[in-house]
């Protein structure tokens, strides 16, 4: 169990604001903090990865203090046995995918898993060679194992995914959805991605200007009208036509096109680049903004 009460200010291009957070997570959790640039998502991470000191509150996990302002406890980023994934990787580029794993490992670790990790994260065959010579997603494989490396209770994630292609994102999901089910960790994912955090997660955390807003399952925040059938997909509108007394709306979902008729109510407050979901009732297929 992870108990989070504290303050932060912060700045903005508008000025400053207050990061006030107040939120239980339970333990093997898997949340994404969601909303919003600005709203206070990575310096949410940051301040749990002890990379950023709070003005006051407390950070409890497992009944043990990282933080605290009035006890005047402060854990340092070593200590707190936490795992980060950056969006740009951060690897060490004189060192091979072998030897990155090798500098995370923590003193006096009792168990080698570098070996598992390599063979989980499908690396084997690349632990001799350097970061300028791997893909994109290979690069996030590889600072996946390396956040794993250390055996962390929580994994924290600042859009891992979020440089990739939608063929290379949906790997790499499944092999942290996979890492978070093995390694039994807490996972913390910061996402606009709204098919990602569908696919992932157990809990969204909708954040505005420094709080937090709106708390549930991603069903419950981002599908919020009741829609029977067989499908839901998430996509981005690309057009809206209008065709003698109907819509015809042209959807990107990952890779592909589709079109679906709507009517007029369905269309009102649709606009090129919403999201929106494609779904299914009574065998016709429906569409409205998220």
């Amino acid at each position: 169990m992870i108990n989070l009460s504290f303050q932060k200010q912060l700045k903005a291009t508008e000025g400053t604001f207050e990061l006030n957070i107040d939120l239980v997570i339970p333990k093997g959790a898997f949340i994404t903090l969601y909303g919003p640039s600005g709203a206070g998502k990575t310096s949410f991470l940051r301040i749990l990865a002890g990379l950023v000191m709070p003005d006051n509150g407390s950070i409890i996990v497992e009944d043990i203090p990282w933080y605290h302002s009035e006890k005047k406890i402060s854990l340092s980023p070593q200590k707190r046995n936490i795992g980060y994934v950056f969006q740009d990787y951060a690897l060490f580029p004189n060192m091979t995918v072998k030897e990155n794993l090798k500098f995370a490992q923590r003193k006096g670790q009792k168990r080698d898993l570098i070996p598992e990790l390599l063979e989980v994260m499908e690396l084997s065959e690349l632990e001799n060679r350097t970061p300028d010579t791997l893909s994109g997603g290979q690069k996030q494989r590889v600072a996946l194992a390396r956040a794993l490396v250390q055996e962390p209770n929580l994994l924290l994630l600042d859009e891992p995914l979020a440089a990739l292609d939608s063929q290379m994102s949906n790997k790499l999901q499944d092999h942290i959805l996979k890492a978070h089910k093995t390694y039994g960790l807490t996972t913390i994912l910061v996402s606009h991605d709204l098919g990602e955090i569908v696919k992932l997660t157990d809990t969204v955390v909708v954040m505005e200007n420094g709080r937090i807003s709106k708390m549930g399952t991603p069903q419950d925040i981002f599908m919020n009208r009741q829609i029977s059938g067989k499908f839901q997909f998430t996509g981005t509108v690309l057009s809206v036509v209008k065709q003698d007394v109907i819509y015809v709306v042209t959807v990107l979902i990952y890779n592909s096109i589709i079109k679906v008729v709507a009517d007029a109510s369905e269309i009102a407050d649709l606009r090129n680049g919403d999201t929106v979901v494609v779904a299914s009732k009574a065998f016709n297929p429906v569409i409205y903004k998220i």
